[in-house]
């Protein structure tokens, strides 16, 4: 009978200790993941993004440069839109079409949708929202930190959830509900080059 209640003392100490530790652990991630997202200064990412509508669901392959109020994309597939850029310097938007001539079209307004996508759109949105959650969760045996946030303003695109993958602390997948909580936008990011050097001349055409 001693036996037993030792055995039980020893088992709840190991218990207890071990939801220390993975509380610890899962606090300590959480901060990685706050410096990271907090010091971003500039990255570079081959994403693949589903853009899904009530019709149809479209996807494209795109490299994505980001520095500060600045952003770059270059579509690489599909074949029919491979090569087009489109720039934003901080205050115009420059498109790029390789079908048509290498003529650029200019305008002084983004889209808020294309905006959207970026993980600095993000963080902007994380910091202004009244609520805000954050959850562990697995995919394919990995674990990830979700941190879900709003989307100011009056627009179909209502909430997001992005997706850090605990062991490399970097973004993983990025997506944007509507109102209804459907999906909307899926980010995927294959690849992250956190505090990419960038120079000017590559918001240049």
């Amino acid at each position: 009978m001693k036996k037993f209640f030792l055995l039980v003392i020893i088992f709840f100490v190991f218990t207890v200790g071990c939801m220390k530790n993975n509380i610890s652990d899962n606090q300590s991630t959480y901060q990685k993941i706050n410096n990271m997202l907090t010091n971003l200064k500039s990255y570079k990412s081959h994403t693949t993004i589903k853009y899904i509508s009530n019709k149809n669901t479209c996807e494209y392959k795109i490299i994505q440069y980001c520095k500060s109020n600045k952003y770059k994309l270059k579509i690489t597939a599909p074949e029919n839109s491979a090569g087009n850029i489109t720039l934003f310097d901080g205050e115009k938007i420059c498109q790029f079409n390789s079908k048509l001539d290498g003529r650029v079209f200019i305008t002084q307004k983004d889209k808020f949708e294309r905006s959207e996508i970026f993980l600095t759109s993000f963080i902007k949105n994380y910091n202004k929202s009244l609520e805000t959650s954050v959850e562990v969760t697995n995919i394919s045996q990995k674990p990830f930190t979700v941190l879900e946030a709003e989307i100011p303003g009056d627009s179909f695109l209502y909430s997001e959830k992005l997706f850090v993958d605990n062991k490399t602390i970097k973004p993983k997948k990025l997506i944007i509900y509507d109102k209804e909580q459907s999906e909307r936008i899926i980010v995927n990011f294959d690849d992250f080059d956190y505090n990419f050097e960038l120079s000017d001349s590559v918001f240049e055409l």
